[in-house]
């Protein structure tokens, strides 16, 4: 993603500066910043963050010095040393530690951005403030803006002032790189601060600019737009790329963006660690790159982007804190991310995982519960070659492959994955199939219902599917220079009958932690069709993801035969199939995205449903299986699907050799497709869904060519074919065409 600040672009009246302003553009979250970012930001502090800053011992802030470098700093004394003579005023009885570049930017007018954070509450508050005047006692500021912000990233510590004359004496080390000591402390730091700033001169020029003329602006300038935040993570989430160079993940915040925005117009920081065992203190000048797109950042759990710190200058002040902390416990949040080693891990995974994409692996059975008289559910770990591996990844909504070995012959299926990505288990959950009279109908469901124990091992194939939800689905993130359109998660229906309630579940699992770690929730409301209580799935887990959501993730109850004892409005809220009504009871007026899955007759019912009510064929999502699979009404603007072939149309009649058994038959079109030939001609290739998705029939196809009639999802090579789909293709001046396939 490339953005650069328009230097010529004239922006409104804004809290945000141009910096600020691109990104939250960019990301599509400017207007609702704008509206927010008015209610909050002030020009003076509410009495309560004066109690709060009066009640602090430390305080953080940044500032810019005489040559335009950004520095952090930390301000103490005992608690009460900040007082607030008024909303407009801060006077600090304090002074800078020696050796702390805020030494000598003691001036009037000298701009600080402060940042007060009590670590034991996680409470923080921001200021940006310019000194009116200074002794060797006590700074007196004046407020320009005022906000709070979240508590996200904060570790819990509780601090003590130890007597400074316990502590050995203090000195200053300059250095202009990392050595072994510093190195040290950035790499287990789970926390620091970063001072930032904007100046006039800057905001002035143009992209010819050269740094030289930006580094020879004077204090007063160079000062202004100055901030400094708080950054947390757990430890070794600093990486240390050189003695020079720092890498560092940004996480999801408030979309203020203060210090991404002012590393987009000024890219300088400084940063600020503290030992908070011995009191040391390091801080650091140098200049900043964001990486809006990096390879690492998609390993990297947690990280939005990353941003890259060269190291200019810096001074370890030794033994300068008369303060020491104790660590509680980290925040949630941080518990969310990753750190660099494990970033590097999850990149060998994947590779490993991608060399074993197509190969079977053995997962063992944890855990067994019943989620209803039909439907049980299985919790899954690797085990043999991947055993010391994280599981599968995934997405919502995705199904595996699985094949288990029944009377001497294996026997492959999918199922969808009903568990979260994040999840600590895979979790798959099969119903118990009949047929009407009672009998047994579904080998493997049986198998798995009536065979399979704890500890015993299944083997399976890689997760795939289209059939996924998107938590941060926009309806409009369109932007233009002179208007900013709304922009609003678009809420999503998910429509399932009996077992197709399982991808669902998996996508308002997803759904709720991605909420907790972006703060952001997709609107859901679940309408579920069962027959009885007995057979409702995930009762109790949709009700608690309902109280855990705020009500952002609803759920419905359609039952065809409710018991007697059942509360209609509490334990269900339709009697009967799901119909119109109940769709126009339950959802207000919304532009919807619609999720189904269930049996043949359930999905072609709602697609028919949803069409008659006017919803647009590409926001209807199905989970086809099979003969699940629906017969759409394509909008008229819509591309209708078309045969994918190497030919014109397929074949009427072929010659099909299968090479590892060196047999050749006749086919005919009334044969049907290449799996049902050789399954007729006493093979047995490896089968899932029968529709093109899942890929387990993916077999090489070593001459010939090949059409498919129905719509395939499951990626291919072009020396591959899935025999579930495929026909000979018809080519002209071939009466009889010939395929070979490595079977």
């Amino acid at each position: 993603m490339d953005i650069k600040p328009n230097l010529t672009s004239k922006l409104v009246t804004s809290p945000f500066h141009r910096g600020e302003q691109v990104i939250q553009e960019k990301l599509g979250v400017r207007e609702q910043m704008e509206r927010f970012g008015s209610r909050v930001i002030r020009d003076h502090m509410p009495q309560q963050h004066r109690e709060f800053y009066q009640q602090l011992p430390f305080i953080f802030v940044g500032h810019g010095d005489k040559d335009g470098w950004p520095w952090a700093s930390i301000l103490f004394n005992h608690p009460g040393f900040i007082h607030s003579p008024d909303e407009q005023s801060l006077q600090l009885n304090t002074q800078p530690v020696i050796g702390d570049p805020l030494l000598k930017a003691m001036d009037s007018n000298t701009k600080l951005g402060l940042l007060g954070i009590e670590l034991e509450t996680r409470r923080r508050n921001r200021l940006a403030a310019h000194i009116t005047g200074s002794n060797d006692k006590q700074i007196q500021l004046s407020i320009d803006q005022s906000f709070g912000n979240c508590p996200q990233y904060i570790q819990n510590r509780e601090y003590e002032f130890i007597d400074p004359n316990s502590m050995p004496k203090s000195s200053v080390e300059a250095m202009t790189e990392f050595d072994m000591r510093a190195q040290q402390l950035i790499a287990n730091s789970d926390t620091f601060f970063v001072a930032s700033f904007v100046n006039n001169d800057i905001n002035s020029t143009s992209d010819s600019t050269s740094d030289t003329d930006r580094d020879k602006a004077d204090s007063s300038d160079a000062s202004i737009g100055a901030d400094v935040s708080h950054r947390g993570g757990k430890p070794g989430f600093i990486r240390v790329d050189n003695n020079k160079s720092l890498t560092i993940p940004d996480y999801l915040g408030n979309n203020h963006f203060n210090t991404l925005g002012n590393f987009l117009e000024n890219p300088k920081a400084g940063l600020l660690f503290i030992d908070f065992d011995k009191g040391h203190i390091l801080t650091l000048t140098g200049r900043v790159e964001i990486l809006w797109q990096s390879e690492d950042s998609q390993h990297f759990a947690g990280a939005e982007r990353l941003w890259t710190f060269h190291l200019e200058q810096g001074y370890r002040l030794n033994y300068s804190l008369p303060l020491r902390w104790k660590l509680n416990e980290f925040s949630p949040n941080t518990l969310m991310t990753g750190t660099w080693a494990e970033a590097a891990q999850q990149r060998e995974i994947q590779h490993l995982l991608e060399s074993h994409q197509s190969q079977w692996q053995d997962y063992q059975v944890v855990k067994i519960d019943d989620e209803s008289s039909l439907i049980k559910s299985f919790y899954l770990q690797p085990t043999g070659v991947l055993k010391a591996l994280p599981k599968f990844n995934f997405t919502a909504g995705q199904f595996l492959t699985i094949k288990v070995n029944i009377n001497g012959k294996d026997v492959i299926r999918t199922y969808t994955i009903s568990s979260a990505p994040a999840d600590p288990l895979l979790r798959i959950s099969v119903k118990r199939e009949t047929s009407i009279d009672g009998a047994h109908q579904g080998l493997v469901s049986h198998y798995l219902h009536d065979n399979i124990k704890l500890g015993h091992t299944v083997q399976l194939k890689a997760p795939t599917g289209d059939f996924v939800l998107d938590t941060a689905e926009l309806i409009s993130t369109k932007a233009t220079s002179t208007k900013v359109r709304p922009t609003k998660i678009r809420p999503a229906v998910l429509l399932a009958g009996g077992v197709g309630i399982t991808p669902m579940i998996a996508m308002a699992r997803h759904a709720l932690f991605e909420a907790v770690r972006t703060r952001s929730l997709r609107p859901i409301t679940v309408i579920a069709a069962a027959q009885n209580a007995q057979q409702r799935a995930f009762y109790n887990e949709l009700n608690q993801f309902n109280e855990q959501s705020g009500g952002g993730i609803r759920t419905f109850w359609a039952l065809s035969q409710p018991e007697p004892d059942l509360k209609p409005g509490k334990d269900y809220h339709h009697q009967g199939r799901i119909n119109k009504d109940l769709l126009q009871a339950v959802l207000p007026i919304d532009d919807y995205d619609f999720y189904l899955c269930g049996p043949s007759a359930f999905m072609q019912s709602m697609y028919d449903l949803l069409r008659e009510l006017g919803i647009s064929n590409e926001r209807i999502k199905a989970e086809e299986f099979g003969p699940a699979s629906l017969t759409r009404q394509h909008d008229t603007s819509s591309v209708a699907f078309t045969a994918m072939s190497n030919a014109s149309d397929g074949a009427s009649a072929a010659v099909i050799e299968f090479s590892q058994t060196q047999v050749e038959q006749a086919w005919t079109a009334e044969e049907g497709t290449l799996l049902e030939f050789a399954e007729n001609h006493g093979l047995t290739p490896e089968f899932g869904c029968r529709s093109g998705q899942c890929g387990a029939c993916k077999t090489k196809l070593l001459a010939g060519k090949v059409s498919y009639q129905t719509e395939v999802s499951a990626d291919l090579r072009d020396d591959e074919v899935l025999l579930c789909c495929a026909v000979p293709a018809a080519i002209d001046g071939e009466d009889v065409v010939r395929i070979k396939l490595e079977m």
